[in-house]
């Protein structure tokens, strides 16, 4: 038996050791013992780390509290931005900045100076690697740091006695120090090419003859190509130093047009990838702009939805699904601190959900930024250590259903009293609790013909039709919205919104789910991925919208020139 024992742990030793050389090898860092190694390496952590070394040892004012806590934050990002309308460029532009983010917290890690709308101040960094610029700049931003939160300190000890009740939970959890040098990144693409394809894309409209006969019922067209590649430099108090980028590309078209009734219809989407080679060839991307133009004409000449209300079965596709989550779930396990004098743990619907259920029980949730590929897809919202020096961790966030932990940062709330590595910050803001890489998946998950195949049950048994819907908009009302007959045959409607599709929804309406994740990656001011299954929910109301009509042009757009096939089409 002893030896059995032995075995097992020597195997699970092994295997752990095999897990993190894989976990550095896919991330190309570099985790060092002592961080005065790397300080003759890189001219910006050594400004940073001087700097900070300096004002340790002088931030003070006479008769005031020291520090306890510092952070320099330094985020260097380039861009590279094009927009075209109606198959002519309209913008192309490439930026560089640096912005440097200062904390500065007085007090202890139990009480300080930090309040719920962050702490610290950010300014504009020098552009290059000047070491005198970057420690005067660290030096100014850090004394008006100081100032602030000497004020802030005052004010939430004063704050803090109109309360009996004390804080459920420490202003600022511990962490240790690491070190962390990644490689530096930069834009990697193509722009004579991806210029050239935006702007036919954005002109496909009135140049391909295969949507060309609908050109005067489109009255935008717009595409857009975003490049943004990211290096951050972090050092604090406690030691840890890191440096770490990211790059992400989104190419999108949008177009757009009114029915003959008034009523504003579009089509918009794209391709959103964390490096340039995986998005769309330009074959690809024509066909999703064609797509949308037929889909776009399609929804013109479809009826508008029953005006009886309807309460029952709707399908979900992975893409509305993971729309669904981004909004209803995964902001309500983001612990956000509750507000100064209340004994609730966090902010959200699911304050008071801890152990309770909050999806259906064959339904899982979760976040693992380690997780850098999906199903061949390179994942935008990955990391190796947060945006507040502690490693990445992954998070079981729902089990069978049940709420069993949250996303935390190190603003710690009831119960969490330590950050599980999600603390992530926008270009230059101060960290809040955040997704990574969100994954719904279920323990009994069907395939598209079986998801089908019960939608179309469904309605046999309850005698009528129900709805299928494919993409839904920033508001989760649909916007490719089909009603399913009982032979199983779709036809396409619009004017539709979702009413009471909530929380509750969530937890107690998902009747199945495929196991055709869908991956959504999203660039936004926190870069993110959400993979979720089609989900099948057997009680929503959908209903005819209410919004007044505007009226149409009052005449015919210009006529069109000769058909002219797009340069980037060869």
């Amino acid at each position: 038996m002893k030896l059995l024992l032995y075995r097992l742990q020597k195997s699970r030793i092994i295997a752990a050791i095999f897990a993190l050389c894989v976990l550095f090898s896919t991330y190309s860092v570099t985790y060092l013992a002592n961080a005065q190694n790397l300080q003759t390496d890189d001219p910006v952590l050594r400004a940073m780390k001087a700097e900070l070394d300096r004002e340790q040892a002088q931030l003070v004012l006479p008769g005031m509290q020291r520090p306890y806590f510092l952070q320099y934050r330094l985020d260097d990002y380039s861009t590279y931005d094009v927009v075209a309308n109606f198959g002519a460029l309209v913008r192309e532009e490439t930026g560089h900045q640096r912005i440097v983010r200062v904390t500065v917290r007085i007090g202890n890690y139990t009480t300080d100076s930090s309040s719920s709308r962050g702490d610290g101040t950010a300014v504009l960094g020098p552009t290059d690697n000047n070491p005198e610029a970057i420690r005067y700049c660290l030096w100014t931003a850090t004394d008006e740091a100081y100032k602030i939160a000497l004020r802030a300190y005052s004010a939430k000890q004063a704050a803090l006695k109109q309360f009996e009740t004390a804080p459920t939970a420490q202003d600022l959890a511990s962490a240790k120090a690491i070190t962390l040098i990644g490689p530096l990144v930069q834009l990697d693409i193509d722009r004579a090419a991806w210029k050239q394809h935006i702007v036919d894309a954005s002109g496909l409209y009135a140049n391909d003859p295969e949507v060309r006969a609908s050109a005067a019922d489109v009255q935008y067209s717009s595409a857009t190509l975003r490049g943004l590649a990211v290096n951050r430099y972090l050092v604090n108090s406690e030691g840890t130093v890191v440096r770490q980028g990211y790059t992400g590309y989104s190419a999108n078209i949008s177009v757009g047009g009114q029915a003959s009734d008034g009523m504003q219809l579009e089509r918009s989407n794209g391709s959103t990838e964390a490096n340039a080679k995986d998005l769309m060839t330009w074959p690809e991307f024509r066909k999703l702009v064609i797509d949308n133009l037929k889909s776009l004409q399609a929804l013109r000449n479809a009826p508008v939805v029953s005006a009886e209300d309807y309460h029952g079965p709707v399908l979900f596709s992975g893409d509305a699904a993971t729309d669904v989550m981004e909004r209803l779930f995964i902001p309500n396990v983001q612990a956000n601190r509750p507000d100064m004098g209340t004994t609730a743990r966090t902010q959200g619907v699911y304050t008071s959900s801890y152990h309770a259920r909050v999806l259906p029980d064959v339904l899982n949730a979760t976040d693992d930024p380690l997780m850098t590929n999906y199903a061949g897809h390179a994942l935008l919202g990955a990391y190796a250590v947060d945006d507040e020096g502690v490693p990445a961790q992954a998070v079981k966030v729902a089990v069978n259903g049940k709420l069993e932990d949250y996303l935390i940062g190190r603003t710690p709330v009831r119960d969490f009293p330590v950050s599980n590595g999600h603390g992530r910050a926008a270009l230059g803001q101060a960290p809040h609790s955040s997704e990574g890489v969100m994954l719904f998946k279920s323990n009994a998950p069907l395939n598209a013909a079986a998801m089908n195949a019960r939608l179309v049950a469904m309605a046999k048994d309850q005698g009528r039709d129900v709805y299928a819907v494919e993409t839904l908009g920033g508001d989760l009302s649909p916007r490719l919205l089909y009603v399913v007959h009982s032979d199983g045959s779709r036809q396409l409607v619009r004017g539709a919104v979702f009413d009471e599709l909530d929380n509750r929804s969530l937890r107690s309406d998902i009747v199945a789910a495929g196991d055709d994740e869908y991956v959504s990656n999203t660039l936004g001011a926190v870069p993110v991925t959400t993979i979720a299954p089609s989900l099948l929910f057997d009680d929503i109301e959908v209903k005819r919208a209410t919004e007044e009509q505007q009226k149409l042009p009052y005449y015919a757009p210009p006529a069109l020139g000769a058909a002219a096939t797009p340069a980037g089409s060869k």
